[in-house]
This record gives C-alpha cells, sequence and structure tokens, in this order.
C-alpha cells in the first residue's frame, strides 16, 4: 500500500471554525466548514411514546445531496428506518435485530454514551409498539481467555442493560427455527454466537433462511459491519417482508452523511473532497513531508513517498485554487535510529539524517490547541502516530486532552477507530460527550464512495417530501399510480383519455424514469409524473403525502421469477400490499396483470392474502368479459402497456384481475 493511503487514516474533522485560527489537519487531519444551509437534521429522543421527532430550521435532512464536480454524491441510499416504518405494522410481528453486542460486554459500561442509548432505545421501541424482539450478534472472548463468552453471560448483561428478561436461544444449532414458546417466556431472543458459524462470514443463503425462519421484519442496528457481506446483515434481507435501520444504525449513517461521501474512489480522493470544502489545511505527521514537498520546500527523500506526490499537488492545487491557506507543523520529536532511546526535537525542515520523527513537537502541538478552541464540530479518524511512534512523547493523549477540553465546551466531537477511541477512552473521564466509531474500515468505505452491503440491504425511504404543486396543475384530483411504469406507455395514454384524475409512474430504472420526464415536458402534459425508485418499500412514503384520494394502482407484468430465491426482493411483497390497501380509498381498485398465468394467481393470492380483508376481487363489473378461469378477457381501460402490447401483438394471452377496497 503507498505512504499516502496509509496516512490517510488519522483524521480530524473541524466545522464552522474561525477562518483565520482554525486550518485543518491531516494525519491527523482537521476539517472544517463555514455555517452552511443544509444543517445536519437533529434527532432527539423525546419518549418511547414520542418515538424520535426531528428539528431543523433550514426544513431539510441528511437525504439531501451536496454537489462537488459536478457530481452529485450519492454514497448513502435512502433506507428505510426503525424511525419512518409505520408503527401499527410492528404489533404482533416478530423482529430480528441486529446487534452490536460489543460496547455491551466491557467492564466499564457507560449507558450515557450517544450510541449505546441509541441500541437500547431501539429494542425498547420496539417492545413498546408489540413487537417480538430476537437478538443477534457476534462477540469475542474476554481477556486472558481462550474461549468465547457463553450466550449465557452475554443474556445476563443485556438483561442487565435493557432492564429486561433476555433469554438465550441455542436454536441455531439444532432446530430449523425459534420455539415460539421461548418467545413468550421472554422480554427479548438472542440467539447463539454468530461467530462459531462460518456460514456467517459466507453469506450462506441456507444459513441466512434459517437464521430467519418465523421472522416478518429485519432491523440492523450494526452499522460497523456494514462494509462485510454477512448472513445476518445482508442475507436475511431476503427472507424478511421489510429491512429496516435501527435508530443506532440511522445515528452513525447520518454522523457520516454529514462528512461526505459519493464517487471517491480511494482515500486521497476523500481527502480532496474536504480540502474543497473546508476553510484551510494543516497536514501533521508524514503526510505534512509530502505537502512540503510538493511545495518545494526542502524535505529529505527518504521522508518523502513519491507516489503519492501527484495526489499531494492535486490537495495543494484544490487550496490554492479557493484562495485557502496550508499550514504545517513547525515541529517534531524524533528518534537516533542508533539509539532509540535519545529524542530531540528538530524543526520541520531540519531533521539531521539519522533521526526520524515520531511525534509532534511541543510548538506544533501548541498550534493545535489554540486551533481547537474556535472548532463547533471535530471528526477524529485513526490514530495519532507515525511510522516510528512511541507512547513516550505522549501526542495522542495530549490531543485527546485537547479534544475532550473542546467537547466540554460544546464542541460536538465524533471519534472513530479503535486507537483513537482508546485514545479518548484512557483520557476522558465522560464518554457520554462523544460519538464513537471504534471500526474505521467502514468509514474509510464510505468515503470512498463504494456500496456499503449492509446500507444497500436494507428498504429504501422515498427522500424527500414532494412538492405535489410543482408537479400537477391540481394536485387534488384523483390520483392512478402505475407500479413498474416501465416506457410509461400505460400512463400516457391514461392521461390522455383521462384529464380529470393524475398519474404517477413508479419505475426503478432511472434511465427509463428519465426518458419518460423528457417526454412529459416535450408533451406539455400536466396531469402525468414519474419517479425512480423501488416502489415496494417506498410507495407508502410516497403516496401518502398525496393531497388527492388513491383511486388506482396497477402493477403489470412485474418480473416472473419469483421462485428463485435470490430474486425474493423483486416479488410483489406485503409491505407493499399493506401499503396499497391502507391507502387505497374506499372503492378504489387495483388492477394486475401479467402474461405468465401463475404470476398472476400469486399476485391474486398475495392481495388476498395480506390486504387484512380490505380488497375483494370484482366480478361483477359492467362491460367487463370474465373467462371461465377468473381473469379479464380485455383491458378494461383500452390502454395498453408497453409489455402488454409486445405480448397481445405475439398472439399470446394476458391474465388480467380487478381488485376492489371495500368499506
Amino acid at each position: 500500500m503507498s505512504q499516502h493511503l496509509k496516512l490517510a487514516k488519522s483524521s480530524i474533522f473541524l466545522h464552522d471554525a474561525n477562518l483565520h485560527k482554525c486550518p485543518l489537519l491531516v494525519r491527523p487531519c482537521f476539517y472544517y466548514w463555514r455555517n452552511t444551509v443544509n444543517q445536519r437534521c437533529q434527532v432527539i429522543r423525546s419518549s418511547v411514546e414520542g418515538c424520535y421527532t426531528t428539528r431543523d430550521s433550514t426544513k431539510t435532512t441528511y437525504y439531501e445531496a451536496e454537489v462537488w464536480d459536478g457530481e452529485q454524491l450519492n454514497t448513502c441510499p435512502h433506507v428505510q428506518t426503525l424511525r419512518q416504518f409505520p408503527r401499527e405494522l410492528l404489533s404482533g410481528k416478530i423482529v430480528m435485530v441486529r446487534f452490536d453486542s460489543t460496547p455491551f460486554l466491557r467492564e466499564a459500561l457507560d449507558y450515557n454514551t450517544p450510541l449505546i442509548k441509541s441500541a437500547l432505545f431501539s429494542i425498547k421501541y420496539l417492545l413498546h409498539h408489540g413487537a417480538k424482539v430476537l437478538i443477534v450478534s457476534d462477540w469475542g472472548r474476554p481477556k486472558d481467555s481462550t474461549q468465547l463468552l457463553s450466550a449465557e453471560i452475554v443474556a445476563d448483561k443485556l438483561s442487565s442493560a435493557l432492564q429486561l428478561k433476555v433469554v438465550p436461544a441455542n436454536w441455531v444449532s439444532v432446530n430449523s427455527q425459534f420455539k415460539m414458546e421461548e418467545v413468550e417466556i421472554s422480554d427479548v431472543l438472542l440467539f447463539e454466537n454468530l461467530s462459531k458459524f462460518k456460514e456467517e462470514r459466507a453469506n450462506s443463503s441456507m444459513f441466512a433462511e434459517k437464521l430467519s425462519s418465523g421472522v416478518d421484519i429485519f432491523v440492523n442496528d450494526t452499522f460497523s459491519q456494514s462494509h462485510k457481506v454477512l448472513a445476518s446483515t445482508v442475507g436475511v434481507s431476503r427472507y424478511c417482508y421489510a429491512s429496516i435501520a435501527g435508530f443506532c444504525f440511522e445515528k452513525q449513517l447520518e454522523e457520516l452523511v454529514e462528512i461526505g461521501g459519493g464517487n471517491l474512489h480511494d482515500k486521497v480522493k476523500a481527502l480532496e473532497f474536504l480540502a474543497s470544502k473546508c476553510d484551510g489545511l494543516v497536514f501533521v505527521g508524514m503526510m505534512a513531508f509530502q505537502i512540503m514537498h510538493g511545495l518545494g520546500l526542502p524535505v529529505r527523500l527518504n521522508l518523502v513517498e513519491l507516489s503519492a506526490v501527484g495526489s499531494s499537488l492535486k490537495i495543494i492545487q484544490i487550496a490554492r485554487g479557493r484562495n485557502i491557506p496550508i499550514l504545517l507543523p513547525k515541529d517534531f520529536w524524533c528518534t537516533n535510529m542508533c539509539n532509540r532511546d535519545e529524542l530531540r526535537t528538530f524543526t520541520a525542515n531540519d531533521i539531521l539524517d539519522g533521526w526520524e520523527p515520531v511525534d509532534l513537537g511541543p510548538v506544533s502541538l501548541d498550534e493545535i490547541s489554540s486551533l481547537l478552541t474556535n472548532c463547533k464540530k471535530i471528526l477524529w479518524i485513526g490514530p495519532v502516530r507515525f511510522m516510528l511512534s512511541r507512547p513516550d512523547t505522549h501526542g495522542a493523549s495530549k490531543l485527546a486532552t485537547m479534544v475532550e477540553t473542546s467537547s466540554r465546551r460544546g464542541c460536538d466531537v465524533t471519534v472513530v477507530g479503535n486507537a483513537a477511541c482508546k485514545a479518548i477512552a484512557e483520557t476522558s473521564s465522560a464518554l457520554s460527550l462523544y460519538s464513537l466509531h471504534e471500526n474505521a474500515s467502514v468509514v474509510w468505505e464510505f468515503l470512498k464512495g463504494r456500496t456499503l452491503p449492509g446500507i444497500a440491504a436494507l428498504d429504501r425511504a422515498y427522500p424527500f417530501d414532494i412538492d405535489w404543486k410543482s408537479i400537477f396543475r391540481d394536485p387534488t384530483l384523483p390520483l392512478i399510480v402505475d407500479i413498474g411504469s416501465g416506457n410509461g406507455l400505460f400512463i400516457f395514454g391514461m392521461a390522455r383519455i383521462q384529464p380529470d384524475v393524475n398519474l404517477l409512474g413508479l419505475e426503478i430504472n432511472k434511465k427509463v424514469v428519465k426518458r419518460c420526464l423528457d417526454f412529459l415536458q416535450e408533451s406539455g402534459l400536466k396531469n402525468s409524473y414519474f419517479i425512480a425508485t423501488n416502489a415496494t418499500s417506498t410507495f407508502r412514503s410516497i403516496v401518502s403525502s398525496y393531497p388527492g384520494k388513491l383511486v388506482l394502482v396497477s402493477i403489470q407484468c412485474p418480473n416472473p421469477d419469483f421462485n428463485r430465491p435470490e430474486y425474493r426482493w423483486r416479488m410483489l411483497q406485503t409491505l407493499l400490499i399493506e401499503a396499497i390497501a391502507g391507502l387505497l380509498a374506499t372503492e378504489g381498485k387495483v388492477f394486475i396483470q401479467s402474461d405468465v398465468e401463475a404470476v398472476a394467481v400469486r399476485m391474486r393470492d398475495q392481495f388476498m392474502k395480506y390486504s387484512e380483508s380490505k380488497l375483494a376481487i370484482l366480478k361483477d363489473e359492467t362491460d367487463t368479459k370474465i373467462d371461465s378461469r377468473g381473469w379479464i378477457e380485455e383491458n378494461p381501460f383500452g390502454v395498453q402497456s408497453d409489455w402488454e402490447r409486445h405480448v397481445i401483438e405475439r398472439g399470446d394471452p394476458m391474465y388480467r384481475l380487478m381488485i376492489s377496497k371495500i368499506d
């Protein structure tokens, strides 16, 4: 690995600091922003009854994308969260929670730490709203032991933390699923240690199906494992009808979205992005020598990684282009290569041959201390160490003390990485002042713009409130929604013959949606619109905000590969059926059709099973011909979808059905 990638692991980001007094450091690198319009949507825990509320005077949320170099930063998909999920759908459901038990197994446990409070609140929130909770987790071995902790010990610790009865279940080894009587005798059921199963790390489909047997809803509350493909974070989402993020997961994701993300191909790209937003740069550590070399200052060549020169020049170019200052360390503690016990301080550009830097010098630390006094927000990623760092120079502990002083002054501090968290834990008397993320790998994967499997496996939520007045001329008209609208032929045809209704197409293919929107603009139709989304998980959040009545939902020719496990998420799912049945106006209709009879039968049966008796099949519609098997012979609207037209032209039958909302 090249030097510049190694050194990028220690970073502190500072926000809303004074321009002339508070620069940005790299290794550790401090990033800060002036006040921005897109402030963080603050999530406040009010009570179990009140769930989570939001407070944001700018009416913006973390879902909004920043723009850099002309590209939207879409690292963070818009995931469904427990906070957004309808509470009434939790009652009586079996909910599996992927839980991070590691913080709860430490000797010194601070219940006031924000992430611990959020993790506990997820469990209590589910129980309060009538769910049965099953915890799955992995944990290591205690110090000075070669044996993993038993599930009984972990259950006792979690019982103490939750003030609830947590009962261990040993079903994974012997049974195909947990026993319902085990759920009834406990507040919370704890599964076996996932560390014991190689199938967990292999994301075995059979193991994931076994793990989720009997489970209705999956809640992922372990963000630190999001960069891994695990059966308990990715695989189980195929077998649960809803996969959502818990309060702890949401909080950690929200914090990272504030930093940035997007198409960042490596850590240097992440630094370039952050440099494009900050008000100053201060480089500390080995990376400082890279920048010195790029600026033409005298530096010993053995302190420079030549493969990183181009990256250093790019960062310098960004800083100069934005006319922001670049500051560098004044001095370093160095060790004698012939006598490791001998330490001396040298000015940054005058380190003698035979001496190697091991820590920041006192002058540099004083400058950092002065810098921190003006900061409003800090993100510290990684350890404060050099290639030959030694503990007796105390750079990390001194920095941790400075950060604690800032946090007590009201500065918002987030710490990422085992070494950085350890430094904070050793010097701080109040860990509740910080947001701690021990796994730095997931943070860097996020900053590099890579898709995190643990996030991708969750259901999507539509990211923002829709301004219906800007979409439709009259947003109070009845609404028709076409799920899987494809090329939009059905929407366009209906819009022309029914000008007194509004039509909305929900289609997962973004390119197709763009073409449809372009055509709408050219055609001048004002009663139609298209949204690129996965309607299975976003239908409720989109349609529930519409001012008028939902009178028709059409689902035409969905993907027929419903028997293959890897395609299960493409099927018509329970969550979507419940949303349609709940939002449809009385006597509103659901129109389903497919050119594969088995698919049409499957859709019909699912609507009847999961609509909670709110829907019934229409069999006596006027002017509607129904064959002997109950299928509608002709399209009742006289408007064909693009695939229906293709099927009719080749002479094959369509299997159609109309379902109605009953009072």
